[in-house]
């Protein structure tokens, strides 16, 4: 048991390996550079010059990975080491120097000029598999006392501490990490929280251009919503997240800010608190709710198809069935979204907002029904194999009801295949979200992935499929290890022992 399920979290590391990476390179390569600028609203404002585009562009295209680039002053800046005469100047003297520093450096480093000024900079296209190497080597980010280098601060104490804390209570409480609090206890889900090991998705640009792929998806949305925060200094009202503090130099902080935490303390960064729950919870909320719906409707009718099978039930059952499986996604996707519109089900989001539960219903009843039918097919045939059974004939010599049988014998053997579906519907709502939350404009991750494809934000693109992939591949883990527990007899190994 142990080894298996080892050497099957080796292969499913392997196969989100293997899924990112081919994502990643497709995205990064097929995927046109000129069309990440489309949906950057500071595009136009700021490439108004042949020189100001190309320094845009460039600087942007760093940021996300595909080149390496040295502006003029960068490269004067680094050229000089090698001949303090270089100066900015786009003369003659200088391209020879520019020229010899890049030859120094070689590894596809190319000098060019702007258009208008004339002066020089440096570019190096990042090979895909260069790129692909960064993103898993920076993945995991772990904080330590040693993770914050502030030349600015060269008096930063550094430590790890278990401390009473004025503002959040008891807490593992950090110096010279990026986070203030690795360690901290709270009323919200799952009551325990760490910032020690953190996943580095990449960087969302050009839609929530700047900020980290796992903070898109992860904070709240709406408006910021106010309430009484302890602070170091006291209480105030405020729509800070206490518990996001992180590092930042106190030559940067404000007036505010040190009064708020004190002039010995650095760590002033904060997020802050949303009204309304983020993409995550979102699509937590709706894919949890539409599993249940699936096995809530699936287990009783595929029971009672099995039960009463080849009778006008069983037939009608099964060609409603087929008929749900035979329609298009977006066609079910509209009907119901029509029928529940009839009976004042908003037949979009935005029309109520997340304070309003009706706005989930919809959402999470077309992700239960597009896995309903396949599993409540599957569980009757599950359950008609059953009825020729030798414990269901020895239950009927000894008296019992069809329905007694039904209920006590043959369901409970059908609860393993139960139980292996569950990882299926995992799935089916993750496949079947990205749809849904497209039209009725949900706020989810499926919505996001649609979006981020179209606006060609490849870090969150990428970011998303790898968040899709591990909950995919983890399911089916998770699935057959329920099915042991349900039934011992199931040995998760090819060894004799079982081991």
């Amino acid at each position: 048991m142990k080894r298996y399920i080892f050497m099957r979290i080796l292969r499913s590391l392997l196969s989100i390996f293997l899924v990112t990476t081919l994502i990643y390179t497709i995205v990064y390569t097929m995927v046109p550079r000129n069309l990440i600028f489309k949906q950057d609203p500071n595009y136009n404002k700021v490439t108004k010059t042949p020189d100001t585009k190309a320094d845009y562009e460039s600087t942007v295209l760093e940021r996300m990975g595909y080149v390496d680039y040295y502006n003029t002053k960068e490269l004067q800046e680094k050229a000089s080491k090698k001949n303090a005469q270089v100066t900015t100047e786009p003369n003659a003297a200088n391209k020879k120097i520019y020229e010899d520093y890049i030859k120094g450096l070689g590894n596809g480093w190319k000098l060019y000029q702007f258009k208008d000024s004339k002066q020089f900079y440096a570019l190096r296209q990042v090979p895909v598999f260069e790129r692909v190497f960064e993103f898993y080597a920076n993945l995991i980010q772990i904080d330590h006392p040693w993770k914050v280098q502030d030349p600015k601060n060269p008096n930063l104490k550094r430590g790890l501490s278990i401390t009473n804390d004025p503002a959040v209570g008891w807490s593992l409480v950090g110096s010279g990490t990026k986070h203030k609090y690795l360690i901290y206890f709270n009323g919200s889900f799952p009551f325990i929280h760490q910032n020690i090991v953190t996943l580095n998705l990449g960087t969302s640009y050009p839609t929530y251009a700047n900020i980290p792929v796992l903070k898109v998806i992860g904070q709240g949305q709406g408006q910021t919503k106010q309430s009484e925060v302890q602070f170091p200094t006291g209480k105030k009202l405020s729509s800070v997240n206490i518990y996001s503090r992180t590092y930042k130099s106190p030559s940067e902080a404000d007036a505010r800010e040190i009064a708020t935490y004190g002039k010995d303390d650095p760590y002033t960064e904060t997020d802050n608190t949303y009204q309304f729950p983020s993409m995550l919870v979102n699509s937590s909320i709706i894919g949890l709710i539409g599993v249940l719906i699936s096995y809530g409707l699936a287990i009783p009718l595929g029971s009672y198809m099995a039960r009463f099978k080849n009778t006008i039930f069983d037939s009608a059952s099964t060609a409603f069935l087929t008929l749900l499986m035979s329609i298009p996604t977006i066609a079910l996707v509209y009907v119901v979204r029509l029928l529940g519109s009839v009976v004042g089900l908003p037949d979009s989001f935005p029309s109520l907002g997340a304070g309003d539960w009706r706005s989930y219903v919809l959402p999470a009843v077309i992700l239960g029904v597009l896995g309903m039918p396949g599993l409540a097919i599957w569980i009757r045939r599950y359950m008609i194999d059953q009825q020729s059974s030798d414990y269901v004939r020895f239950a009927r010599a000894k008296g019992l009801s069809e329905a007694e049988i039904s209920r006590k014998h043959i369901f409970k053997h059908a609860m393993v295949p139960i139980v292996t579906g569950i990882p299926l519907s995992i799935i089916m709502v993750i496949v079947g979200a990205t749809l849904t939350e497209s039209v009725f404009a949900f706020p989810g991750m499926g919505k996001m992935l649609i979006d981020s494809v179209k606006a060609a934000n490849n870090s969150m693109v990428v970011g998303l499929v790898f968040i899709f992939t591990c909950l995919s591949i983890m399911s089916l883990l998770l699935g057959d290890i329920l099915m042991t527990i349900l039934d011992p007899r199931i040995k998760l190994s090819n060894s004799k022992g079982g081991k």
